[in-house]
């Protein structure tokens, strides 16, 4: 899968232009997987890439910012990282990563059909969701877009909602499910677990100091969608993914920084790997079960007794 930034130059573009849908997908859930499978079936049947659009930062998220209300901004389900690979995993040929700013937010609609939907991304066919929406003041709807493409060249479809199990499945969705710790409910949204990856970092070693080895991994943005003490499962450390516990937030014990860490400890750490090897690997958490809510304890010698108590009720959740 290739991605590039702003635009297509004309150098990577095929010949006969791309199949195109725009989106935050934000968790990359069974919703947007339908849509991106009839996106790569139209491509190949129509002999063009596939090619999703998609903005960073979330659009919402730069509006809150402007309001200086940023706690108007969504929770965020997934990182950069995150998505870009849910994206090739649903086969993707390429993603368009656009700058969301005062520029872009100010378009026409007309403007962006003109100047980015056929001069930058040379689009011959559009997917959109039935409550899209784009141009300054969300002015553009599906009924202008397709009258465009019938007068620029380019098909237009809609895609509508799609249910699991009698469930509207949406981005709001997966985050109301994940606010609630409900981790069943957002795995069948998703499709999957839901998950976290990352490079693993260094910390200030507390974990080891009292007694836990941690290992860390940021979360970019300050609102989460998932927040707390979950049972997790860590790919990438060993063979085979291992059972572990991980807190999913600001600690507020130690810092009040408002930086959002995930820190996992693993219930039985490999024997091939050293104590310093987790260091800059690539690991995928997924967050299996909700134990509780972060907590604010008094002291060390209470956090310690904290965490002590998640181990042992993660392992009873694992029947170790």
């Amino acid at each position: 899968m290739r991605v590039f930034r702003g635009h297509i130059p004309p150098s990577a573009q095929g010949p006969q232009g791309c199949a195109l849908t725009i989106g935050n997908f934000d968790g990359v859930h069974r919703g947007h997987q339908a849509m991106l499978a009839l996106l790569n079936n139209e491509a190949k049947h129509r002999g063009l890439r596939s090619c999703v659009m998609t903005f960073e930062p979330h659009p919402r998220d730069w509006f809150a910012q402007q309001a200086g209300k940023p706690e108007l901004a969504p929770l965020r389900i997934a990182t950069l990282r995150d998505k870009l690979q849910e994206l090739e995993r649903c086969g993707v040929d390429d993603v368009v990563l656009m700058r969301f700013d005062q520029r872009f937010a100010s378009q026409t609609p007309q403007d962006f059909i003109e100047q980015v939907l056929v001069k930058q991304l040379n689009a011959r066919y559009v997917l959109v969701g039935d409550d899209f929406r784009f141009g300054a003041r969300r002015a553009g709807d599906y009924a202008m877009l397709d009258n465009a493409g019938n007068t620029l060249g380019f098909d237009v479809a809609r895609m509508l909602s799609y249910e699991v199990h009698g469930m509207r499945v949406s981005s709001s969705a997966v985050r109301e499910a994940l606010s609630d710790g409900a981790m069943e409910r957002a795995a069948a949204l998703l499709g999957r677990p839901y998950s976290i990856s990352g490079h693993v970092v260094h910390g200030r070693k507390l974990g080891r100091d009292l007694g836990f080895r941690t290992l860390n991994l940021r979360f970019p943005s300050h609102r989460p969608a998932a927040q707390g003490i979950f049972v997790v499962r860590v790919h990438g450390l060993g063979a085979q993914p291992l059972p572990g516990v991980a807190s999913l937030g600001v600690r507020p014990t130690i810092e009040d920084a408002g930086r959002v860490l995930l820190e996992v400890h693993c219930l039985d750490w490999p024997a091939d790997v050293a104590i310093e090897g987790g260091y800059a690997r690539i690991l995928q958490v997924d967050l299996t079960h909700k134990l509780h809510d972060e907590r604010k304890y008094e002291s060390l010698d209470a956090l310690r007794a904290g965490i002590e108590q998640d181990v042992v009720d993660a392992k009873t959740w694992w029947k170790i």
